[in-house]
């Protein structure tokens, strides 16, 4: 079986280009692309309630709590918001422990 030098530099793009997608954990076995996160916020304030609300209303909004209290809330790039069940500290955590791997593995 042979490959042509086109389809070895696209497998080699590709390779390369999930290799960039860093994804968190945000509880529950739920994970999030940590390239498209622009906040991570605590769910307690009027504001962030109008946006929870607001993305609701337009379909935006993803609820990964389970069930459970949500305790923070994720503003992506694209305006969906994500509801998770653990602490805004926790996920920034493992959002900046996952960029250090990338680094050390670089």
């Amino acid at each position: 079986m042979s490959i042509s030098l086109f389809q070895a530099s696209q497998t080699a793009f590709s390779v390369s280009f999930f290799m960039d997608i860093q994804l968190i954990n945000i509880g529950f076995g739920n994970i999030v692309s940590a390239n498209k996160v622009v906040a991570i916020v605590s769910p307690e304030s009027a504001p962030i309630k109008r946006i929870i609300t607001e993305a609701r209303d337009k379909n935006q909004l993803i609820d990964a709590t389970y069930g459970r209290r949500t305790r923070a809330v994720i503003i992506t790039d694209s305006n969906h918001v994500i509801l998770s069940a653990i602490q805004p500290e926790t996920v920034a955590n493992r959002f900046v422990i996952s960029r250090d791997h990338q680094t050390v593995d670089n």
